[in-house]
């Protein structure tokens, strides 16, 4: 029914006079150019592989990696010595199956395309959506393709920058007994990065989607601060489904940015009820 609904809005506008199966087909060109523009990604990935692997993939996992430096560092400055500094940690990975690496070889790839392709691929969906919307409403949605990307790559940032740090170090330090060695595959690892940065980038996404659903109609500021509290353990569930570590800390350092998001939706979701109001009184006055 909403899709209907949204091809009507559609063929409302110039040149809308394309019948329910070209509005599909115009869908199937918009994804065929998407994964186009994913494979493209994934192909530069691939080719970088290696130095994308000892690079990128592995710097969270070393003592001297750029955001652990910059922990301690705060935590030397701010009076609390070595309170946020990272024990060394010896992080070793392996694979028992044969196929695990060529497996995880493709799977960094696509990942790897999607994070790359991520502005384009919002753009095609942008484009398609883009005709069913009024001229008022596309005045209100401007620059919408950069804050989507901003927010998509701030926590993807986020995840890589401060979380994964955390997480492997938290895993590879807390131990049962000393006989247990910890070595733990590499699909895992990758698993859990993935988790931990593409997860939290669409996490990120919270306040733009709480402004579609505020101007259409769907979602009240009244509503979101009646349920804040519900909203919070929501919060805390997704952090703690997202964080592959269940300590305290790491679901706190996830919990605190996604509740601002919240926070910060009920903002928005504020405003635009209350310009809806004033121009459902102008309609009403006229």
């Amino acid at each position: 029914m909403a899709l209907l609904n949204f091809l009507k809005k559609r063929e409302k506008n110039p040149g809308g006079d394309m019948s329910f199966i070209d509005h599909l087909e115009d869908l199937r060109w918009h994804l065929i150019r998407s994964v186009i523009a994913v494979v493209i990604g994934a192909v530069i990935v691939l080719i970088f592989t290696n130095q994308i692997v000892d690079g990128i993939l592995m710097a969270p996992t070393r003592a001297d990696f750029v955001s652990s430096r910059w922990l301690c560092s705060l935590g030397h400055n701010i009076g609390i010595g070595k309170t946020l500094c990272f024990p060394p940690v010896d992080a070793k990975f392996l694979e028992n199956t044969m196929t695990g690496q060529f497996i995880s070889y493709f799977t960094l790839g696509f990942i790897g395309g999607f994070v790359i392709a991520f502005p384009y691929i919002f753009w095609e969906f942008w484009r398609f959506v883009k005709p069913a919307l009024s001229e008022k409403e596309l005045k209100k949605t401007r620059g919408i393709i950069f804050w989507v990307s901003a927010l998509f790559f701030l926590g993807v940032a986020f995840g890589y920058f401060i979380l994964t740090p955390f997480m492997v170090n938290f895993y590879f330090n807390f131990k049962l007994s000393e006989q247990i060695v910890i070595m733990p595959s590499f699909s895992d690892y990758l698993e859990n990065l993935i988790y931990t940065t593409v997860g939290i980038g669409v996490l990120f996404q919270m306040p733009l989607l709480v402004m579609l659903l505020a101007k259409i109609g769907v979602l009240k500021a009244k509503f979101l601060r009646k349920y804040r509290r519900h909203a919070f353990v929501i919060i805390v569930i997704a952090a703690a489904i997202i964080t592959p570590s269940t300590d305290p800390f790491s679901l706190t350092i996830v919990t605190i940015p996604l509740y601002l998001l919240f926070e910060a939706s009920v903002v928005l979701a504020s405003r635009i009820n209350r310009d809806q109001d004033k121009e459902r009184e102008a309609e009403e006055w006229s």
